[in-house]
């Protein structure tokens, strides 16, 4: 408990936190898109059986049959796993162990949990998209649309994996198919919006007591442990923090700034909580 007391002191004394998290802390919330498992079988057995597809990651990018089917396998996901959802055990830790500070959050999950746990979305970057919103799939202009408002009455339409044709979404502009908002298909103004705010922030807190708090993201992650790492071997006073279940990589440069948490995520961050919680008292 004694590392656990440590990492809350520099947190504590920290003037802003950078929260990274990609699919291991999904995975702590129960969200594996990468699994054939058995959630993944009690919620998509019949797209399993009828269209080959073996885990989340696929149906996401699988080429379905039609849009009907296509926004089936959406609507279900989405309303299973974001529709509804306020928070997790994992969420409230992480309020605790954050406290008052300044934060930001850059992510490659689209499940949208941060958001609807409670913390800010302008202080959200969503690096892959979010399962929130919808863009034109053939990308002839760049707005987004709010997507949540419309997947109750989806999913409950939903019969023999199709959604009533009339509630297939349309593109206002050009009449075509709609998708889940992804940058790497179709830049949207957010996108830049939301990626400018983050370079604004660590400007803002550039020579300050920063900490970078990394959750779930594997050594190879190009996308978001790369730069993480690269900031706190930067930013002279940042603490670097890795929390992953069997796999903790930590560079030579950074390695005397930096704590190592090898172990169940939800584990650590009840840990962190109550490491958090007796240095407030």
């Amino acid at each position: 408990m004694e590392t656990y007391r440590g990492i809350a002191e520099k947190i504590g004394k920290a003037e802003a936190v950078v929260i990274g998290a990609s699919n291991g802390f999904s995975i702590s919330e129960g969200l594996h898109i990468f699994a054939d498992n058995e959630a993944f079988e009690e919620v998509f057995g019949d797209f399993k059986r009828a269209y080959g597809i073996r885990s989340i990651l696929m149906g996401l990018f699988t080429k379905w049959p039609s849009e009907e089917i296509k926004w089936a396998f959406f609507s279900r996901l989405i309303n299973h796993y974001s529709i509804g959802y306020t928070g997790s055990p994992n969420m409230e830790a992480l309020k605790t162990i954050i406290g008052d500070k300044s934060y930001f959050f850059v992510t490659s999950n689209g499940e949208n949990h941060f958001e609807l746990a409670g913390f800010a979305p302008d202080s959200i970057w969503e690096i892959e998209g979010s399962w929130k919103e919808m863009q034109c799939e053939n990308g002839c202009h760049s707005t987004l649309y709010p997507l949540f408002p419309l997947i109750p009455d989806m999913a409950a339409s939903e019969k023999d994996m199709r959604i009533s044709p009339e509630l297939v979404p349309k593109c206002p502009k050009c009449g075509g198919p709609m998708n889940l908002h992804s940058p790497q298909r179709h830049m949207a103004p957010w996108d830049l919006e939301i990626q400018k705010r983050f370079e604004r922030f660590i400007q803002e807190y550039h020579g300050k007591r920063l900490t970078i708090l990394e959750l779930g993201i594997g050594w190879k992650n190009q996308l978001i442990k790369a730069p993480l790492m690269r900031l706190a071997e930067e930013e002279p006073q940042a603490v670097y923090i890795t929390v992953n279940k069997g796999e903790i990589y930590i560079p030579d440069p950074i390695a005397e700034k930096s704590y190592g948490l090898d172990g169940d995520l939800t584990e650590v961050l009840k840990r962190l909580k109550q490491a958090a919680e007796e240095r407030s008292r």
